[in-house]
């Protein structure tokens, strides 16, 4: 006798992350070529790794999660499970923190792989700018950021991002 029942839409959405996961590339491969990347661009980091590889990067351990959006963006849109906060800016005006490389100094040792989110990737690449500089060997900018980019409607959530690839996020 057969018994089927309805599988709850958490369960098959954990259930692809995780297979997403079992079937991420090779960490060096990933630096490897967001390096290489980021070489053949110009780019004043180490590189810009894509959500689901940062997602898969993280849960392995091979490198650490930093959300550098601001405490209220983290409180009202949502956050990654897990992640270190160190705000690139803060308040309604976005106002630049000046203590951000002491405070991200303060939670990730410069040698270890740390990938930076915000909101679609722009001040994430700043802030990897800023701790290249400060002497982080391996600091990359999270792609298309935690909501993505705005659409034709003026609207984030549905142009790539954290949240569109179906990632692992919560919400106060």
């Amino acid at each position: 006798m057969t018994m089927s029942a309805a599988i709850p839409a958490e369960v098959t959405a954990q259930s692809a992350i995780d297979a997403a996961i079992r079937q991420a590339p090779d960490a060096d491969k990933v630096f490897a070529q967001a390096r290489a990347a980021a070489e053949t661009d110009g780019v004043p980091f180490a590189g810009s790794i894509t959500p689901r590889d940062a997602w898969a990067l993280f849960q392995s351990g091979a490198a650490q999660l930093v959300d550098v959006r601001s405490g209220e963006e983290r409180k009202f849109v949502g956050l990654v499970p897990g992640t270190l906060h160190v705000a690139w800016a803060s308040g309604t005006a976005l106002t630049r923190n000046p203590r951000f490389v002491k405070e991200l100094e303060a939670k990730v040792a410069k040698d270890r792989p740390v990938l930076l989110l915000c909101r679609s990737g722009k001040r994430s690449a700043l802030a990897a700018e800023a701790a290249t500089k400060a002497g982080f060997t391996a600091a990359f900018n999270v792609l298309e950021g935690f909501e993505g980019e705005i659409n034709d409607r003026q609207q984030r959530g549905e142009l790539g991002g954290w949240r569109h690839a179906g990632l692992p996020w919560t919400q106060d």
